[in-house]
């Protein structure tokens, strides 16, 4: 669940003089009995899960607790995840684990966040390790890992009279339209109004199987809106969908939480967003009375060589406050979570560690025959690179603003059409880029 990935304020840069944890690169156990380093205290533990705080994680914390007696875990579960942490970081009144938010830029971690140790050893143990570094320092461990796609109600494709997954743009919008005349489902849900779900897109750029593209596009372009270019594909379907009245009649009216059961019980028929909605769809499909079978999951529509191919990356990564005073008993909680808590694999998601099991909500993509992409991490020193063309041409290629008008437009709410609002989009881009090369 990503939002704008923006510079966090001069006066949110706090000091990264404290010392590194003790045993920085081990393991919790490794920590003394006694002082600072004791796997004892109270800790605080933020999280965005507001719907299973009061149940799954009083189960985490009882398993926990069990095994390290010393310490004791709170929840303060937060809904405006990405708005609150915002302001809280500009104090040192942030929990003691926290997720990373999409805020932080790769040159600030180290101001906010214990190391967790350095990335080439961290990565033995943990997939995903390169994804929130720096300098060759890893600052937080993933909660679970994704791939990519879209979310679908097989029963609506189905009576659509569809037998086969797209595999281009062209025909996923001509399977749209089928499902618009033949059911009386919504063909695509947009999210529009809780602005998050639209940037669910830029986590698909796998699907080109290239996974230097990130290094050698996006930042390093001139034309990312091209049309031949990741964000002149997917913003351009986005477009066309809309434009062609395959979407939500009023997307300002438009509910996360509703969008669920909307989609479980066949209203909606599609949904882009990564594996990690696949569970919550078939619960939200269970608790109406529907099949959880009826939720599928689909690669984008897009083949390269004949084959699907599928990003996958970390979520949010579970990391240290650097101004934590249990800084051991910290880090014990986001081990144990991700080596014992079973929270990736009862959420659908691939697991942290780099041994972990599968989760057989994949199973649609391994019959899809879908190649997974890991992409290569960003070279040491341009790790900020990208978002700092992002900083400077304003466009939050993270999140929602610059697709929320591109929606607008596309349904007549706004000014301009898809051609000349990607060249401006490219323009800025490309100022952008030359700023920062420049220095």
């Amino acid at each position: 669940m990503m939002v704008t990935r923006k510079l966090l304020t001069a006066g949110a840069l706090l000091g990264a003089g404290a010392l590194a944890l003790t045993g920085c690169g081990g393991t919790a156990g490794d920590a003394a009995e006694g002082g600072d380093d004791a796997i004892a205290g109270t800790i605080t533990v933020l999280t965005q899960r507001t719907d299973i705080v009061d149940t799954v994680f009083q189960d985490y914390k009882a398993q926990f607790e069990e095994k390290y007696p010393d310490v004791t875990v709170e929840f303060e579960a937060i809904t405006d995840y990405e708005g609150e942490i915002a302001v809280r970081m500009n104090t040192e009144d942030y929990g003691d684990v926290l997720l990373i938010p999409n805020s932080v830029d790769p040159d600030q971690l180290g101001d906010f966040f214990e190391p967790i140790g350095p990335t080439d050893e961290v990565s033995k143990t943990y997939r995903f390790a390169a994804e929130e570094a720096y300098d060759g320092q890893t600052y937080g461990i993933a909660i679970t890992g994704n791939t990519n796609g879209l979310v679908y109600n097989k029963k609506v494709w189905e009576a659509a009279g569809i037998t086969d997954l797209p595999t281009t743009p062209e025909e996923f919008l001509e399977d749209l339209q089928a499902i618009k005349d033949e059911t009386d489902a919504i063909p695509y849900y947009t999210n529009y109004a809780d602005g998050w779900p639209l940037s669910q897109s830029d986590s698909n750029r796998g699907a080109l199987a290239d996974p230097d593209y990130s290094n050698t596009h996006v930042s390093y372009s001139d034309t990312p809106w091209a049309e031949d270019e990741w964000h002149g594909i997917v913003d351009g379907l986005l477009f066309d969908v809309v434009a062609n009245g395959l979407n939500e009649e009023d997307p300002l009216t438009t509910n996360w939480e509703e969008s669920k059961n909307l989609l479980g019980t066949g209203k909606v028929a599609t949904m882009l967003l990564g594996s990690w909605a696949i569970t919550q769809m078939q619960d939200a499909a269970e608790a109406a009375g529907e099949a959880r079978e009826d939720i599928g999951y689909m690669p984008f529509p897009y083949q390269v060589d004949g084959t699907f191919h599928a990003q996958v990356g970390g979520d949010y990564k579970n990391a240290i406050n650097i101004h934590s005073e249990h800084k051991a008993a910290a880090r014990a909680w986001i081990e144990w979570f991700a080596n014992e808590s079973g929270y990736a694999f009862d959420n659908g998601g691939l697991s942290p560690l780099v041994d972990g099991p599968t989760p057989e909500t994949l199973g649609d993509f391994e019959e899809a025959g879908v190649e997974y992409v890991e992409m290569t991490p960003a070279q040491a020193g341009e790790e900020s690179h990208e978002a700092d063309v992002i900083s400077k041409s304003e466009i939050d290629l993270y999140g929602p603003v610059y697709r929320q008008k591109l929606v607008d437009i596309a349904r007549g709410a706004a000014d301009g059409d898809k051609e000349s609002y990607f060249a401006d989009l490219n323009q800025r881009w490309a100022d952008a880029r030359a700023a920062v090369d420049a220095g």
